[in-house]
């Protein structure tokens, strides 16, 4: 299948989305939940895999859709086509505050490394894969850069970065060391391992993780101020623990009212 050639405008700030203007025929991949609205003459097909290869037989859905679930995705993506005769519009939205980058993947060499969850969606004929790294046996316990997805066509894909972006381009040898979720995306000339840093003692008590990302060039990297993991993180960690707020109990509830009186015997006393 040819890769379709989409025009798009990117809108917003913090809260961004991608406007994708489809001409007859041409259809955009969606990652599952990402649709933020759609013109009425544009249909939505729901494929096994990532659409890139539905003409290639069983097997070849099947190995598609086999690369997404190794990288925490689902089976299935959406595809969107303009059924009409003219020009028709399709939206999708960042998932939480951020960054939507455009991605040409001509001007990379056909490839991108990107954090698996940073998917947001594509022209059809980009082609969703996996990209495991060198050293197995330490990305086992070095989290979100372990399995990264690969991106592989010729056109446009989108991908959504947390907090600030910023891009880096390292010269031959040049290395950078980044925690393992700040990263987003990265060419294939890259290298990237996931290395062990610091002491156990460090690491435990200094707040940061054991692991590292380890990226040497020649190559183009983008990095994250704010992952999603972080995010969730901070928000599980200032949750009230009960299950409650003590705004819903008054002054002198009990624990289970969510009370001041409550929230206090009940250890929530920050």
């Amino acid at each position: 299948m040819g890769m379709d050639v989409v025009d798009y405008e990117i809108k917003g700030s913090e809260m961004q989305f991608v406007e994708i203007e489809l001409d007859p025929g041409e259809a955009a991949v969606g990652e599952a939940g990402s649709l933020f609205f759609m013109d009425a003459a544009i249909g939505m097909d729901t494929v096994f895999g990532d659409g890139s290869n539905q003409g290639g037989g069983f097997f070849g859905k099947l190995l598609g859709a086999g690369k997404r679930l190794v990288t925490g995705e689902s089976l299935f993506t959406t595809v969107y086509t303009n059924h009409g005769s003219g020009k028709q519009r399709v939206a999708f939205g960042a998932p939480y505050p951020g960054k939507i980058l455009p991605m040409d993947l001509r001007q990379y060499g056909g490839t991108l490394i990107c954090q698996k969850d940073s998917f947001l969606c594509a022209a059809r004929g980009v082609s969703l894969g996996i990209a495991l790294q060198q050293k197995l046996s330490v990305g086992f316990f070095g989290g979100e850069g372990f399995i990264m997805q690969k991106l592989e066509g010729d056109g446009l894909a989108f991908v959504h970065a947390g907090g600030t972006v910023v891009r880096r381009e390292l010269q031959p040898g040049q290395t950078l060391m980044v925690d393992t979720g700040c990263v987003v995306a990265l060419t294939s000339s890259v290298s990237f391992e996931i290395q062990y840093v610091g002491k156990v003692k460090t690491a435990l008590f200094g707040g940061e993780g054991l692991f590292f990302a380890r990226l040497v060039g020649p190559g183009t990297v983008w990095l994250q101020s704010l992952p999603f993991s972080r995010l969730a993180s901070r928000v599980f960690a200032a949750a009230p623990q009960m299950g409650g707020s003590r705004e819903q109990g008054g002054l002198i509830g009990g624990a289970a009212a969510g009370g001041l009186l409550g929230g206090v015997f009940g250890g929530d006393n920050e």
